[in-house]
């Protein structure tokens, strides 16, 4: 089996995206992606990306992403944010992961951040298990505090 990590390019972004949709369905929210191709296409790349994709293949074949972006922490400085690591059900244990993980890992600090973040849905032990073996610091007393898009137009009608 022949692995390779690498930056995404733009003709990946639909293998990317068919990723991100198999996420939405693993995380019990199969209707929650709004995106398309198009916009990852279009956000991804040219002279303002708002993100940077690796990709993980397999004999040729994209098994695997990690999709990633800057932050800033006001306590730390520049954060790289790993929005989503995703392999396919069926090369989970092969290793794509960890050599996805490494990838960011090792682009964080190549771009000197303070900090790698992520976060992890609270009933995905695998996948917790995976990131405190790694050496991770799992926050289980924090919150994730989101306005979307309804709630901002909401949120906006009151001021």
């Amino acid at each position: 089996m022949k692995i390779e990590i690498r930056k995404a390019k733009k003709e990946d972004m639909l293998a990317v995206y068919n990723l991100i949709k198999a996420l939405a369905v693993f995380e019990k929210e199969p209707d929650a992606v709004e995106i398309e191709v198009s916009d990852l296409e279009r956000d991804g790349f040219g002279k303002e990306a708002k993100f940077l994709c690796f990709v993980a293949e397999v004999n040729n074949k994209i098994e695997g992403m990690a999709l990633v972006y800057m932050r800033y922490s006001t306590w730390k400085g520049p954060v790289l944010h790993l929005e989503d690591l995703v392999v396919n059900q069926q090369m989970r244990g092969k290793q794509l992961g960890t050599k996805l993980l490494d990838q960011v890992v090792v682009y964080g600090n190549q771009l000197g951040v303070k900090r790698v973040s992520w976060d992890v849905i609270d009933w995905n032990e695998d996948a917790i298990t995976f990131y405190e073996k790694k050496g991770a610091n799992v926050m289980r007393d924090w919150d994730l505090v989101q306005l979307d898009e309804k709630g901002i137009k909401e949120y906006l009608s009151k001021l």
